[in-house]
């Protein structure tokens, strides 16, 4: 018997019954690069923030991996996909249990069909029965049923551990755009300020000039325009402001008023303008923790497939138990004499079932194709992305320099205007537009600046990575 069941053991080990693992086609008809014009180069997204040089920056990152509540309700899932793996798991074991009873009756002798007992001696029947024992009982898992499900929740697992994963980079890479847009916001207020300033002197010095009848009334009027234009854009940039603010604190799990100190102070993130090279290789794609958890669930699809039409096979249970019995309690303990045993076997094989099995094959196999479908969509829109966030980054790059040259002309017209004015050759209102013409070309390089690093960040998070690899038990795969 031991070398059947040693045979059975080794059949249940080798057969699945689930389809040969294929890639979608379109999947494999993906470019090798997202390029061809720039030779591959190697790509390191870990904690790519830290260039920017900002304490305050990489605290809030640090932070919101941390605390950040969608990441610990992603957390949750997870540890609940693992539970559910180690529950599948489990009956690829034999499962043994202990127990122990005891039971005491007494009944009267009348009314019993065997009539007078002793003739009358024995008034009530005394029975006390005390038994413990320890039972097993085993599926040979032939035809890889079993296998399948345990296979298929462990993929789970995995897949959840990879969602964990892309909520941590979700979190991360909107944690660094609401910094920026706050960056920029504080920006845009300090120079809506310093128009205002400028506006209202040149709004008094045109009703100087105007009483003067130096001026048409409507350039009064515009000039005034400008002026409420410019201090109606500060209240909604104000306002703007306080919605950053409480978008970054939701972020970092945090009340808004706890940000106001380390907000309070100067911030100012290095910028940075290496280039990514477009020859970059297509594997990075598999960096992307969406991608690999859709490639994880479509290989659970796969499994459970096999899973289901295991059940067209018969299944095979064996149990047995060993103990000892007794009348007393002191009698369960007397082993070499009380012992008992039993040994039991049992096979059932589906004949009429409904059509129940035929249609969970094919529920399996819809399943399966949807998840293969998802899988392919989303290596086409991750192949899209990191093409967009390519080409997006260096239109911005591009567009910071051109802005940073319109900034180069505004100073030199306002030094000129400067210098024309204290030579007596010029009139302090055109120093005037040209300081305005200058704060509102610094508001752009801020704008500028501000979607530069906004860009960069969109090219890291498109191509995906391990950004928070040394974050405590979150290991992809793990499955506990």
């Amino acid at each position: 018997m031991a070398g059947a069941l040693g045979a059975m053991s080794l059949l249940s080990a080798c057969v699945s019954l689930a389809p040969e693992a294929t890639e979608p086609e379109i999947v494999t008809e993906l470019p090798t690069t997202f390029g061809s014009d720039i030779q591959p180069s190697e790509y390191v997204p870990q904690k790519w923030w830290l260039a920017f040089e900002d304490p305050v920056l990489d605290g809030f990152v640090e932070q919101a991996l941390a605390n950040n509540l969608d990441i610990v309700e992603a957390a949750g899932r997870l540890e609940q996909a693992r539970a559910q793996a180690r529950i599948a798991r489990s009956a690829l074991l034999p499962s043994v249990n202990a127990s122990a009873d005891g039971s005491s009756t007494s009944s009267p002798v009348d009314g019993l069909p065997f009539g007078d007992i002793a003739g009358g001696a024995i008034d009530r029947i005394e029975n006390e029965n005390y038994a413990a024992s320890l039972g097993a009982s085993y599926e040979l898992d032939l035809f890889g049923r079993v296998r399948g499900d345990a296979g298929a929740a462990s993929q789970d697992a995995v897949a959840s551990a990879y969602d964990l994963r892309t909520v941590q980079l979700s979190s991360a890479a909107e944690t660094i755009s609401a910094y920026f847009d706050i960056v920029d916001a504080r920006r845009q207020i300090e120079l809506a300020k310093l128009t205002s300033e400028v506006l209202e002197d040149r709004v008094g010095r045109s009703e100087e000039r105007f009483s003067r009848g130096l001026i048409e009334s409507f350039e009064l009027y515009q000039v005034r325009q400008d002026l409420r234009a410019t201090q109606v854009s500060l209240v909604q940039l104000e306002t703007s402001l306080g919605g950053l603010r409480a978008r970054l604190a939701l972020l970092l799990g945090v009340y808004p008023d706890e940000l106001t100190e380390t907000l309070s102070g100067e911030l100012q993130p290095r910028l940075v303008f290496e280039d990514v090279p477009s020859g970059l290789p297509i594997e990075l794609l598999e960096q992307r923790p969406d991608v690999a958890a859709a490639a994880v669930r479509m290989e659970a699809a796969r499994l459970r497939i096999g899973a289901r039409r295991a059940e067209r096979f018969p299944s095979i249970n064996l149990s047995g138990s060993i103990g000892t019995q007794g009348g007393s309690p002191g009698a369960v303990f007397d082993i070499g004499n009380n012992w008992a045993s039993s040994l039991a076997s049992s096979i059932v094989a589906p004949i009429f079932d409904a059509g129940r099995i035929s249609a969970n094959i094919r529920s399996a196999r819809a399943v399966y194709d949807q998840r293969a479908a998802a899988y392919a969509q989303s290596v086409l829109g991750a192949y899209g992305e990191v093409q967009s966030a390519i080409g997006k980054y260096s239109q911005e790059r591009r567009r910071y320099r051109l802005v940073t040259a319109q900034r180069q002309n505004a100073q030199a017209s306002l030094d000129l205007q400067r210098r024309r004015f204290a030579a007596g050759v010029g009139e302090y209102t055109a120093y005037l537009d040209a300081l305005r013409t200058l704060y509102q070309v610094e508001g752009s390089l801020s704008s500028a600046a501000r979607d530069t690093a906004l860009a960069r960040l969109g090219v890291h998070r498109a191509l995906g990575g391990d950004w928070a690899s040394d974050l405590p038990e979150q290991a992809i795969g793990e499955t506990r």
